[in-house]
């Protein structure tokens, strides 16, 4: 399995499908918003309070990856939540305020409960783009993470969290964190990650 926490180009996403052939889960970014759009149906686009007609997606558009922005998804034995965008310092595509952020998360409230009753877990990885407030976030406007995350991961005790967004120029920076439950890792560039399963 090739998760992408956002900000890369799809074609790319394309070309990692084929190359390895596995399934890959996706969520955007603040970036390489191109198709952004597609993915999105009426009302999705609150960060900017544009509103799209319903359009089929087109075939060509998926590059055979899977959207979880804004789901849960199950992936062989493995419970996803996605979450797309950073946190709002501009009136661009795939950004959002701290409200809006957590008002998305609670609408995935019924599918988590149904994986507990279901599954006995709520969730095994949080992919995000943005961090979570305080952990591996930057000062900067755009840099900063959503404390909802933090809300998320004490209540629904994600094995993992793994998110984009923070680029690491020094490799020895802090790129795996723990928060209660959860393994946080910034995925730049690329991280191997062991489920044991």
């Amino acid at each position: 399995l090739v998760i992408s926490a956002g900000d890369l180009p799809m074609e790319y996403l394309d070309f990692i499908v084929s190359s390895l052939n596995k399934p890959l889960l996706f969520v955007f970014g603040n970036h390489n918003l191109e198709e952004f759009r597609l993915y999105h149906r009426t009302g999705a686009l609150a960060s900017t309070g544009t509103h799209l007609p319903l359009k089929p997606l087109p075939p060509e558009a998926c590059h055979g990856t899977t959207y979880v922005g804004f789901k849960v998804h199950r992936e062989g034995n493995l419970l996803v939540a996605g979450v797309s965008g950073s946190i709002r310092y501009n009136a661009g595509l795939s950004q959002y305020t701290e409200r809006q952020m957590l008002f998305k998360l609670l609408k995935m409230l019924p599918r988590l409960l149904v994986n507990k009753l279901k599954y006995g877990r709520f969730v095994d990885i949080f992919l995000t783009h943005a961090p979570p407030e305080g952990i591996h976030d930057k000062e900067d406007p755009c840099h900063r993470g959503f404390r909802c995350y933090l809300w998320f991961m004490r209540t629904f005790k994600p094995r993992f969290m793994v998110h984009g967004h923070i680029h690491l120029y020094d490799m020895q920076d802090v790129r795996v964190s723990r928060y209660f439950d959860t393994t946080v890792i910034n995925a730049y560039s690329h991280h191997i990650l062991d489920f044991g399963v």
